[in-house]
């Protein structure tokens, strides 16, 4: 064997001086008809090994790259092909017709902090408070609830609303010795501790601001609550009290820029939202201490005024119940709903009324224009047939895509 010429200054030898073609690091070198071979190979063929390169022995023609698949290589690319064809057929499905459940993605997708507005007025009394003073301070602030702070425990421990002031008129009502008796405690002396919370405590019911929205829903309805307090676990402040009415406010800004789900074009009937049986009413010479117990009996939010016809001519809220203590006339719970609603502090545009045939995407956008709490479902005669709430829409509308048993319609 000559040894002779094999420095690196020797020139490059062409391919019919040298047998052995150029070696690369990461695989033997081929001959020039295995490349050939290579390349003419069908892909169905039983393939070598993985991705293979190399290069034909000339200098004068430019690398060839081969490329060879194994058997698992086939099966994730025919894996691969098979979930992109099942992602854009159930994108073109969902254009077609939306997911049900996408006002419950939407609520999972935002804070209860997207909820807060930049400025607003948050009432906080204190338990050592009378009580009288406390419902006049709801009065005067226009407020219908205030979170109630204790200073010995340094945290807040319940909510002060209307349903409160009712239950406490409703008691210490029952007889008139009772009655004189108690005018005077809660004129001067009685504080929350002393007269409501002592008796009836409950654990505040409270949320982060970083909760989901959906939590938010899910809490109020099944704690059946209409008011929800915001409450930072760091500080230990609260922020705002959350409401039926603030969320459906909210959902309905970005209702337009989502797709409409069919259940929105349902009717009340198809659906069955809402209360149409045992509805609980009263009639224009009703005593005012009689509505106040059907409020903390049957746990109602508002009771519809009906003639002796059967039609609906007014309605009495809980809201209406503050005027007793704006007037100054909670100690003569004898008048009837009619003169008790003359002195409605806000201008009254009439009972908002709904039909059984109506969609829920119209009952929506009037409950929302009107902001009230609930709709008096009525026939063609205008006599009452049922009741739909805040809290009947937003189960329908998120908790029961999201696989949520339907409450019984307690409208708070």
């Amino acid at each position: 064997m000559c040894l002779t010429g094999s420095g690196l200054s020797t020139p490059p030898t062409t391919p019919t001086q040298s047998p052995v073609p150029p070696v690369f690091p990461m695989e033997t070198p081929s001959p020039a008809e295995r490349v050939e071979e290579r390349r003419s190979r069908s892909l169905s063929s039983p393939p070598d090994t993985g991705q293979r390169f190399s290069l034909s022995p000339s200098t004068n023609k430019p690398p060839i790259a081969s490329y060879t698949f194994n058997s698992t290589s086939r099966q994730r690319l025919q894996m691969i092909l098979m979930l992109m064809i099942l992602l854009i057929s159930s994108l073109f499905s969902a254009a077609e017709e939306p997911d049900s459940d996408i006002y419950m993605r939407f609520m999972k997708s935002h804070k209860c902090y997207d909820l807060i507005p930049t400025s607003s007025k948050l009432v906080v009394f204190d338990t050592t408070l009378q009580v009288k003073k406390a419902f006049f301070a709801l009065v005067a602030n226009g407020v219908r609830a205030a979170p109630l702070w204790e200073t010995k425990k340094q945290s807040f421990v319940g909510m002060l609303t209307i349903t409160d002031f009712i239950i406490i008129l409703h008691r210490y009502y029952k007889s008139p010795l009772v009655r004189i008796q108690t005018s005077q405690k809660l004129e001067y002396n009685q504080s929350f501790a002393e007269l409501y919370l002592q008796e009836t405590f409950k654990p505040l019911v409270n949320i982060s601001p970083d909760a989901s929205i959906f939590d938010a829903v899910y809490s109020l309805i099944k704690n059946k609550i209409h008011r929800l307090p915001v409450i930072d676990p760091v500080t230990g402040n609260a922020l705002y009290i959350l409401t039926h009415k603030r969320i459906l406010k909210f959902l309905q800004l970005f209702v337009c820029e989502m797709p409409k789900p069919a259940f929105m074009r349902q009717t009340l009937e198809e659906l069955g939202i809402g209360t149409y049986c045992n509805i609980a009413f009263i009639h224009p010479d009703t005593p005012i201490i009689k509505a106040l117990g059907m409020f903390v009996e049957r746990r109602v939010s508002a009771l519809p005024v009906v003639d002796v016809t059967g039609k609906v001519v007014d309605i009495y809220s809980k809201f209406d119940v503050i005027n007793l203590a704006a007037e100054k006339t909670y100690n003569n719970l004898d008048i009837t709903v009619t003169q008790a609603l003359l002195h409605r502090s806000q201008y009254f545009e009439g009972v908002m009324k709904c039909y059984r045939h109506e969609t829920l995407d119209t009952i929506v956008d009037r409950i929302v224009k009107a902001e009230v709490h609930r709709l008096v479902v009525v026939d063609d005669n205008s006599s009452i047939e049922g009741i739909i709430s805040l809290s009947d829409i937003l189960q329908a509308l998120v908790l029961t895509p999201a696989g949520g048993r339907r409450r019984d319609s307690v409208t708070e």
